[in-house]
């Protein structure tokens, strides 16, 4: 007999352990955490960070400002455009104003005193998320004319504090005659100490190529510039060669002190 309860141990145990299971599966609480066990997972496979897209770079050399930036607009594995523009040139309402009066008065405006105008913004990331930054840091630079740091982080203050401004996925590059400067979502405005700076999934070959040639005295901002941008393109796959430059006469240092 004891034999027996013995041998019929191991099969009461094994039936209260099943109907345990059952009962801790069926139940409201272990229902709800494995649903948000397998939405976790859904989550997260599907936000998985596909915004890999471009690459910009920004060289001070020479007298002369260049950030120069690719094409590529891409899905996943999909090239959406090969030719889009994400480097802009934005003025302030002052310099917009002027413009206005001397197109006026004269029929034409100075092209070399627009092209040396204005601060010059590239940027890598969501195109949306990416504009709608853009729109924030022209209202800051209208509000702070003249004061480039200044206006990067306030805007950097509000992307980091701001619940809205929180989920945007972009990094930005803005530049004038005075400053280069990165900007991305953690709260972080960078001056490049060398004159160089990147954003995107290429910017550290850029960075790297452009930093190897800054000795050369032979080569502008805007040759270091392509020629970083030609490695990156060679060696990141979301990186082409269509690129888009834009450039600006560096301010001399002392010339406020002296006027």
């Amino acid at each position: 007999m004891l034999n027996s309860l013995l041998r019929g141990a191991p099969a009461v145990a094994a039936r209260k352990l099943t109907e345990t299971g059952a009962k801790a599966l069926t139940s409201p609480t272990a229902a709800s955490s494995a649903t948000l066990h397998r939405i976790y997972h859904t989550t997260q496979s599907a936000s998985s960070p596909d915004w890999h897209g471009t690459t910009i770079v920004c060289v001070r050399k020479n007298g002369r400002v260049c950030m120069m930036g690719d094409g590529m607009v891409s899905m996943g594995s999909v090239i959406v455009k090969p030719n889009a523009k994400k480097i802009r040139r934005i003025y302030p309402k002052t310099v917009g104003e002027e413009r206005a009066k001397q197109q006026l008065n004269t029929g034409k405006a100075g092209e070399n005193d627009i092209e040396n105008e204005g601060t010059i913004v590239g940027f890598a990331g969501t195109t949306a998320d990416a504009f709608t930054l853009l729109e924030r840091l022209e209202g800051k630079l209208d509000e702070y004319p003249g004061q480039l740091a200044r206006s990067c982080v306030e805007l950097a203050k509000g992307w980091r504090t701001d619940k809205y401004l929180r989920r945007l996925e972009a990094s930005l590059l803005v530049a004038d005659k005075k400053a280069s400067f990165e900007i991305t979502g953690n709260g972080d405005v960078l001056e490049s100490h060398d004159g160089v700076l990147g954003v995107g999934s290429g910017s550290n070959f850029a960075i790297a190529a452009a930093r190897a040639q800054m000795d050369n005295p032979d080569l502008s901002a805007e040759d270091v510039a392509k020629k970083a941008m030609k490695i990156a393109s060679e060696m990141c796959i979301y990186t082409n060669d269509q690129f888009t430059m834009e450039s600006l006469a560096m301010e001399e240092e002392g010339k406020d002190a002296k006027e």
